[in-house]
Parts: structure tokens; C-alpha cells; sequence
């Protein structure tokens, strides 16, 4: 026990990995014919609370009857997984071939302890820390020519914005140095709008200009090679007879063959008909912003990720292709959102936040009634209108589009399975739950908190438990790992992928299964010596999901809230 407890944080990953290499021995065998599976097909992790009462990781029969004749799993190779042992790997209580697979279960009281004794915060952060410069431009928010304003700003571009916003939150969380793109003047409408989402863009002086930076790059772009001449562009205007266009009729205008850009450099996923491109004010001020996120970088290269919507691709494309031939090299890539889809109506960002703060309130009203006034009702209605919002344009893919309902009679509820209220609400829930505790510890019913190592979590028995320790706490840190991974294992096309939506997805799936098992039980019982090792285990448990809350919650900016 004492040495798993000082190893390193159980996790998922290892324990598949060494599942895997116990169940197929050395990696050489002497039939040649015989086809090995893919080793991180061999075993699966159960989540769901029916199939994990008897189990919590499986071996199908299929994979048994390609790795072993019949399928029979040898002594020796069950002995193996028997006595599993690893770096981060879970313990191992048993395991057996029944009709389904080899299917072994964890040494439950074990992993409890090893996770919450200590106070489960190593499970609550990136296991490792990266490296690395991003910058992340958010096109919506350059002006074309203007600065957007709310009222401006569509459905679809919003939903770049929160994007942008996650993303650099859960990228810093790696370790990662983030620079947002562009700067925004500090008392424009956008900065207060955004604020009210729980967004801290960056700010410049509103009497701020870049045209010396806008003169630089526009000179690189004069001297670029990539620039289509005159006499190339009078040759290509009269089908390459020679014959000259008139006098004065392209002065002044600068045109980039962009084609010429990615296919002499070497960059794929580029739009073929991206073609030559006429340079226009709003596009030298982009640059100059995409410069001016680059200029403290102290590393030789940065990647920059620009999160567009799919209309603005195409031209998003072509501002990228324009930084390169003005003489960046930083890596850059593309995150693409899906269009934000309002059938039967058409709102600005301004009107459709507007919207839901004001079904927030009246759900609220509707709810708590006379008592919601003031500023603290004022604060937890912003933050819960952030919330929505958030849950709405973030849950699903980021490449797919989403479908709001933003009928006025709609309403947002206050409970429901669903959303970012629901998981605002269940948080809440467990942060009444430790104020009643520690009000009933100042009346003397209950002791404080005994140490974790004081305890015998063996008392920890409901399926609900496990759920909550198995599906949720332990595999958190390899969830917020996986935005860096793709970071670093990006492929040479323009577009990037992430799954930017399972952060609320997987808040939404704790937070009804941390209901169900709430709504179950009675954690605060009555204040009986013999009924308090279980009570303090539960504390353990439910204190490490607070934490754990906090910690998602942190990556989407909503500051937790007390209580509703």
C-alpha cells in the first residue's frame, strides 16, 4: 500500500499500456501468420455503471481469439495480469475469462486511497508541463475595416471567441506561453461585452496605433518575391499577348500571387484557388497585429492558430499566406468552427447574450422570487448567463454546427440534465454541503476532518463512488493533456483539429452522475462514532469533486458559485 501511495498518480493510459503488454508477452511470437492487434485495442476502460459492478477493464473475446488458440488465455499470461504492477498504473484486485473476455477488476479501496488521502491535488493538473510559444488570433475581432462592436459580431463569430478563450485557458494550464490576436482599444464596446462573458482580452491604449509596424510590413510586402509586378500583370490581363493595360489603371495597387506562397514553401492544406491577392488596409492591419503577438517571442519559432469561422476561412487563408510572404515564419494553423444555426430568427451576439440574461433572470425569479435583487443576484445572473452561453456554442465539435433555440417564451431552466446551469447548479450543491458540515462541526456534532491516512476507505462501497473516482478524478489530468498533445503532434496540413467540446461534455456527464448519487445518499448522517469513517471518506471524496469542478470550471472562466 505505502508504495503505490508514494508512486507516481494513478492513470488510464499507463494502466491500458501495461493491460497490454501482460496480455501479449514479448513482442515477437513464433507463428507468423497469426495477425496482432493494434496494443491499444487489446483492452477497454468501462465507464458505464452497469457494465463496471463487475468490472473495469475488458479483454473482448475477440482479441482473445486472435492473440491465443481458442481463444484460452495461458497461466502464465493471466498470472501476469494478475500481478500487474507499473509507474501510474492502477491495482489490481482480480480478473477472470467469462463469455464477454478477460475482464479485471481494480483493487477499489486501494485506488480510493492512493487518490484521496493525500487530497487528490496531483489529479487535478497536467500530469507534465510543455513548452512552447502560441499565439491565438481570433479573426471576428480585427477590423474589416471598423472594430466590430457586439451589435456587429454574429452567432458563428462569437462562438470563435469563446473558442479562443477555452483553448488559451486550458494551454496555459500546460504550460504553454499564449498571446491573443488582436489587441482591442480599452474602452471600446467589445471589451465590456466580452468582460460580462468572463473574458479578459487584451487591451491597448484607445489612442494607440501601429502604422509604423503597418509601414514595415507593408514595405516587405512591395519587396516581397512573392509580388505580382506590372508587366506580370499586364501579360496575365491580356492572355500573355504583351499588349500594355492603360496608363495609371493598376497605380498603387499591390497584388500577392499567394499560390506561389504555400507551393514554393512547401505548405499543404491550402485552398487552390486562393490565387493572387490585392493587399487592402484592413489586411496590412491584421499582420501588423499578428506581429505585433510575436514580437516578445523568445524562442526562434511560434505556432499560430487562428480560430475562424468556416465563412472566413477562405479568407483567413489568405491572410495567413500574406504573413508568410511578408517574411513570417512562425508554423501557423487553422481551427475551423461550424456556422451557429437560429431557425425562425436572426440575433447579433449583443442579442442573443441580452436574451438568455434575461430568461436567466426570470428562471431565477420564477425560482427564488422577491430575494433576487441586488448585486450579488446581478453577479450570479452574469455568471450564470456566461455559463449558457458557454454550454451552448462549446459542446459540440468544434467542426460541426450548432443549433440554438432563441424563442423569447424558451426560457433557461434552472435544473434539468442539460447545459451549464445544470453543472453551475451541482457545484453549488457541494459547496452547501462542506458550509452545513462545518457549521454542524462549530455546534460540536461532528469532529473535524481526520487525516486521510487515519481512514479505512474500504468504507466506500457504493457503485456511485466508484463512478465518480474512476470516470471523473483519475482520468482528468490525461483530458486537459490532450490539447497540448495535438499541439505537438500536428500534422503538416493547414487545418487543426482538437476536441474542444469534451471539457463541458464532461462536465455535464459528472454532474449527472454526481446527482444521481447525491440525490442517493445521505453523506451528512447522524453524528455516531461508528458512522463517522464512512462519513469522513465520503467528505474525501466529495471534496476532491469540488476541487475537481473548480478546476474544469477554471478552464472555461466561470468562477464557481456558493450556492443557488
Amino acid at each position: 500500500m505505502q508504495n503505490m501511495e508514494e508512486s507516481s498518480p494513478l492513470r488510464i493510459t499507463p494502466t491500458v499500456q501495461a493491460l497490454s503488454s501482460a496480455l501479449r508477452g514479448k513482442p515477437h511470437h513464433e507463428d507468423g501468420e497469426r495477425i496482432f492487434p493494434d496494443p491499444e485495442k487489446l483492452w477497454f476502460k468501462e465507464s458505464s455503471a452497469k457494465n463496471i459492478r463487475n468490472r473495469d477493464f475488458l479483454s473482448p473475446t475477440t482479441v482473445l481469439n486472435t492473440l491465443y488458440a481458442d481463444g484460452q488465455v495461458p497461466p502464465s499470461v493471466m498470472s501476469r495480469v494478475l500481478s500487474l504492477r507499473g509507474c501510474g498504473v492502477l491495482p489490481v484486485a482480480g480478473g477472470e475469462v467469462m463469455g464477454e473476455g478477460l475482464r479485471v477488476r481494480v483493487d477499489r479501496p486501494a485506488a480510493f486511497r492512493a487518490v484521496l488521502a493525500s487530497g487528490a491535488a496531483e489529479y487535478l493538473s497536467p500530469f507534465c508541463q510543455r513548452q512552447g510559444r502560441l499565439v491565438l488570433n481570433c479573426p471576428a475581432l480585427h477590423p474589416r475595416p471598423n472594430t466590430p462592436s457586439p451589435d456587429t459580431l454574429t452567432l458563428g463569430q462569437l462562438r470563435t471567441v469563446l473558442l479562443t478563450d477555452h483553448l488559451g485557458a486550458l494551454l496555459r494550464r500546460q504550460g504553454f506561453t499564449v498571446n491573443y490576436c488582436p489587441t482591442l482599444p480599452n474602452d471600446s464596446d467589445m471589451i465590456n461585452f466580452l468582460r460580462n462573458l468572463g473574458i479578459e482580452w487584451p487591451t491597448t491604449p484607445s489612442n494607440c496605433d501601429n502604422e509604423g509596424l503597418e509601414e514595415k510590413i507593408q514595405e516587405a510586402l512591395e519587396n516581397s518575391r512573392y509580388r505580382e509586378r506590372e508587366t506580370e500583370r499586364c501579360w496575365k490581363a491580356n492572355g500573355g499577348g504583351g499588349k500594355k493595360t492603360e496608363e495609371g489603371e493598376n497605380e498603387g495597387v499591390l497584388r500577392v500571387n499567394l499560390k506561389r506562397v504555400f507551393q514554393e514553401e512547401g505548405l499543404l492544406g491550402y485552398d487552390p484557388s486562393v490565387g493572387t491577392c490585392t493587399v487592402h488596409r484592413d489586411s496590412i492591419s491584421h499582420l501588423a497585429q499578428l506581429d505585433l503577438a510575436t514580437s516578445d517571442c523568445t524562442v526562434a519559432m511560434a505556432t499560430a492558430v487562428h480560430v475562424t469561422s468556416y465563412q472566413d476561412e477562405f479568407r483567413q487563408q489568405q491572410i495567413a499566406m500574406l504573413w508568410r510572404a511578408s517574411g513570417a515564419t512562425h508554423t501557423q494553423k487553422h481551427l475551423v468552427c461550424g456556422p451557429v444555426k437560429t431557425p425562425g430568427s436572426h440575433l447579433s451576439a449583443a442579442q442573443y447574450l441580452q436574451l438568455r440574461r434575461g430568461q436567466m433572470k426570470e428562471a431565477s425569479e420564477m425560482k427564488y422570487g422577491d430575494q433576487v435583487e441586488g448585486q450579488t443576484w446581478d453577479d450570479i445572473i452574469r455568471v450564470m448567463t456566461s455559463a449558457t452561453v458557454r454550454f451552448e456554442l462549446l459542446s459540440t465539435v468544434h467542426t460541426s454546427p450548432v443549433t440554438l433555440d432563441v424563442q423569447k417564451e424558451g426560457g433557461v431552466s434552472t435544473k434539468g440534465p442539460r447545459g451549464g446551469v445544470f453543472v453551475m447548479y451541482n457545484c453549488a450543491r457541494l459547496h452547501t454541503l462542506f458550509d452545513s458540515y462545518e457549521r454542524a462541526v462549530e455546534k460540536g456534532q461532528y469532529p473535524e476532518i481526520p487525516a486521510g491516512s487515519e481512514l479505512d476507505f474500504s468504507a466506500l462501497k457504493e457503485e456511485g463512488e466508484w463512478l465518480l473516482l474512476f470516470n471523473y478524478l483519475i482520468p482528468f489530468t490525461e483530458l486537459l493533456e490532450q490539447t497540448g498533445q495535438v499541439i505537438d503532434q500536428q500534422g503538416g496540413g493547414a487545418r487543426i483539429n482538437m476536441k474542444t467540446e469534451q471539457i463541458c461534455k464532461f462536465l455535464v456527464s459528472l454532474s449527472k452522475d454526481f446527482s444521481s448519487y447525491y440525490n442517493r445518499v445521505h453523506v451528512l448522517g447522524e453524528p455516531l462514532p461508528h458512522l463517522f469513517n464512512q462519513m469522513f471518506c465520503r467528505l474525501y471524496l466529495l471534496r476532491a469533486l469540488r476541487q475537481l469542478y473548480h478546476s474544469a470550471l477554471d478552464t472555461l472562466n466561470l468562477p464557481p458559485i456558493r450556492q443557488l
